[in-house]
C-alpha cells in the first residue's frame, strides 16, 4: 500500500509517540543502476517509511537527478522525500534558482549541508560568491523565508574537520540557532558513542530531534571506515569469522544492525534514518526485526 503523498514537514512526524523510520538513496549513475533502484524503492516502500532523502553526488555533481529523482518519488511514488542541497561549486544565486526549482516541485523538506570537497580536493573551498558552512545556507533559506523544514547533518564520533568536540558541538547549536529543526547523524556504530553526544548535545541547549543514522555492514570494515565511524571490537570479529563469505558479512551487519537500533529504540530515540546504499534487503531485514507489525 503507497502512503498518501500529503504534503508535509518532517519535524511534524517528530512531535508524535511512535518512532519515525526514514530511508537515503542516492540518484543512480547510469541505466541499470536506475532499474535498480527503482527496484529498491518498490521493495522499501512496503515497509511505508515515513519519508526518504536524495543525496546530491560528490561535489554537487548529481544536483538535476537529486532534483529529478526527489522529485519523482514525491510526486509520482507518493511518498514524503527530502532533498540534499549542498553548498559544494555553487554560488548564493545557484542555490536560489536549484530553492526555486525545489519549491517549484513541491519538495517541502531539505537537508543543508556544507557538503564535501569535490574529488582530488584536500579542503573545501567556496565557490565564488558561496558559502562556506551549512549554517550559512541554512540563515540564508530562513532569511528568505523559503517554505522548507530544514534537517542538518550531527556528528556523534566528532566531525573530522573539527578543532575539538566542543567547537563541533558549538557549530552544530549554531546550526539549530539559524533554524535547522532536525538533526539526522552519521552513520555509527557503537551506541554508547551517540548516547553521551546526545547527553551533551541536550545539556548545550539542543532541543531538536537528534535522529541517529544506521547503515548496516554489508562489506569490508575498510570501506565502512572512510565514514569515519569507530568499530566496535565484537561486530569486527563477527565481521572477520565471516571471513570473504558476502552474504555471511551482510548477516552479521544486519544482526549487528537490528541489536543496534532495538537498544537505541528502547533508549527513546525519535527515529531512525536508514543509509541504505540503494540496497533493500538490510534495511528491509532489520526494519522487518525492530517494528514487527510493518506491513
Amino acid at each position: 500500500m503507497f502512503l498518501s503523498p500529503i504534503a508535509m514537514h518532517i519535524s511534524e512526524y517528530y512531535t508524535g509517540e511512535e518512532p519515525v523510520f526514514s530511508f537515503e538513496f542516492f540518484p543512480p549513475a547510469n541505466d541499470k543502476a536506475h532499474a535498480s533502484l527503482l527496484k529498491t524503492i518498490s521493495e522499501l516502500h512496503a515497509l511505508q517509511p515515513h519519508f526518504v532523502s536524495v543525496t546530491y553526488g560528490a561535489g554537487g555533481s548529481t544536483r538535476d537527478r537529486t532534483l529529478e529523482l526527489v522529485s519523482w518519488i514525491k510526486n509520482t511514488v507518493g511518498l514524503e522525500a527530502m532533498a540534499h542541497l549542498t553548498c559544494v561549486g555553487s554560488s548564493r544565486d545557484e542555490l536560489r534558482t536549484m530553492l526555486d526549482r525545489l519549491e517549484n516541485a513541491g519538495i517541502e523538506n531539505l537537508i543543508a549541508l556544507r557538503g564535501d570537497p569535490p574529488a582530488g580536493d584536500s579542503e573545501f573551498k567556496p565557490a565564488a560568491d558561496g558559502l562556506s558552512y551549512a549554517s550559512e545556507l541554512i540563515a540564508m533559506i530562513r532569511d528568505e523565508n523559503r517554505p522548507f523544514c530544514l534537517a542538518a547533518a550531527a556528528y556523534p564520533e566528532v566531525h573530522p574537520e573539527a578543532e575539538s568536540p566542543e567547537a563541533d558541538l558549538e557549530r552544530l547549536a549554531h546550526k539549530v540557532q539559524q533554524g535547522a529543526e532536525v538533526l539526522i547523524t552519521q552513520l555509527f556504530f557503537d551506541n554508547d558513542s551517540f548516547f553521551a553526544f546526545r547527553d551533551r548535545a541536550v545539556k548545550a541547549g539542543i532541543a531538536v530531534p537528534i535522529v541517529p543514522g544506521i547503515m548496516p555492514v554489508t562489506g569490508g570494515l575498510e570501506r565502512m571506515a572512510r565514514f569515519g565511524a569507530a568499530i566496535p571490537a565484537r561486530l569486527r570479529r563477527q565481521v572477520e569469522l565471516a571471513g570473504d563469505d558476502t552474504g555471511s558479512i551482510a548477516d552479521a551487519g544486519e544482526a549487528w544492525a537490528t541489536e543496534q537500533c532495538a537498544a537505541l529504540l528502547a533508549e527513546g530515540v525519535p527515529g531512525l534514518h536508514f543509509y541504505t546504499l540503494n540496497r533493500s534487503r538490510a534495511t528491509r531485514n532489520v526494519l522487518e526485526k525492530i517494528r514487527p507489525h510493518s506491513p
